[in-house]
């Protein structure tokens, strides 16, 4: 029976975490530890999201076994299935379970079928992290399949939390680590993937990124953000006909960014037949993310796109065909949510304190 009492407990206690300002991981992981408390879950994946792409990026996994991950990516962006990750971004509570989805015909789910079953699992109860305008992350609890389906009661109390768990992940988006890292590599790396998803080669400087991607130690199979772009770039090339190069970036652990790009072999005839970029990523690719993370306006990120480019008052009104006394409210909104008081303080919060300072010298 759903104990409400505890349920208002542990949403409460859950809340709290989101506002404490914690790491991405450690954030996830202890809300898990709560969430546990009220509802029965044998095993998860709770990962971050790009907002800008819609791909997963860092991986927190339990009891979910590795061989299962490329079975999984292939059903998400490959196969026709209910409850995607894509299709509850748009619904209104951004939560649903698979048997609610399915209307209780678990069976008809191709990822039931093919995925959980084998692996001894029942229902899974998906939600999207979404703070009302863009996703932070996903979540995904199993249950075996003798326990009992997720119930409505359950539903709800997670949806509760998405928009509060949402905001404790892009708020760790903004956390920095200025004065860490003055060493690190700046080459780009590179892997070379079959179809499978299976890693055939890498550069020295490939399997250095791919160490510095928090996930990497804690599991022998590639960080879950390879699987992801590399599945995108077969379920776009399958659907236009065209190789496009899907794109995520990640977090690093000591908080920099690294950008991962996806694109076709062009030999036809090789065994490895997807490249995996993997670079880091500079201010310009960085921004956007951030200004989503500090929840400026569309209007209010392209006054800070022409701020970034030395554009003085009266140039971004001409551009934007505004005047500059309406530019100079946006400017007090954008500083107000940034924490700044001026335009040079702007520009270092975007540039020094969340590139500059983990960038090599």
């Amino acid at each position: 029976m759903f104990d409400y009492r505890r349920a208002a407990n542990v949403r409460a206690a859950i809340i709290r975490l989101s506002q404490e300002g914690l790491d991405s991981r450690s954030l996830r992981a202890q809300a898990m530890r709560k969430l546990r408390c009220v509802i029965a879950v044998d095993s998860f994946w709770f990962a971050t999201a790009d907002p800008e792409t819609l791909l997963f990026t860092d991986s927190l996994v339990e009891n979910i076994p590795e061989a299962a991950t490329p079975l999984v990516v292939a059903n998400e962006l490959l196969q026709d299935d209910g409850n995607k990750w894509v299709h509850l971004a748009a619904t209104k509570s951004h939560v649903d379970s698979l048997a609610s989805a399915t209307k209780g015909h678990l069976a008809s789910s191709t990822r039931y079928r093919d995925v959980l079953t084998p692996l001894g699992f029942g229902d899974e109860l998906r939600a999207v992290l979404h703070d009302g305008h863009s996703a932070w992350g996903f979540s995904c609890l199993h249950r075996g399949w003798s326990a009992s389906n997720f119930s409505g009661d359950e539903m709800r109390l997670l949806a509760s939390l998405v928009p509060h768990l949402a905001q404790g992940l892009r708020s760790a988006a903004l956390l920095s680590h200025v004065g860490q890292a003055e060493q690190e590599e700046s080459k780009p790396g590179l892997l070379l993937l079959a179809d499978d998803f299976s890693l055939m080669a890498a550069t020295p400087a490939g399997e250095y990124w791919l160490s510095e991607i928090s996930e990497a130690r804690r599991r022998r199979e590639l960080p879950h953000v390879i699987y992801g772009v590399a599945g995108r770039l077969l379920a776009e090339s399958d659907s236009t006909g065209k190789a496009a190069i899907p794109r995520a970036r990640v977090q690093l652990r000591n908080g920099r960014w690294l950008t991962v790009h996806a694109s076709r072999m062009t030999r036809a005839n090789a065994v490895a037949s997807i490249a995996i970029i993997l670079e880091p990523a500079g201010p310009l690719e960085i921004a956007p993310l951030l200004f989503g993370a500090y929840g400026l306006t569309s209007r209010e990120a392209e006054i800070v796109r022409l701020v970034l480019c030395g554009i003085a008052t009266a140039g971004i009104a001409a551009e934007l065909s505004i005047s500059q006394a309406t530019v100079q409210q946006h400017l007090k909104s954008i500083f107000d949510k940034t924490g700044v008081g001026s335009r040079r303080e702007l520009v270092a919060q975007i540039f020094a304190s969340h590139y500059r300072g983990r960038a090599t010298v």
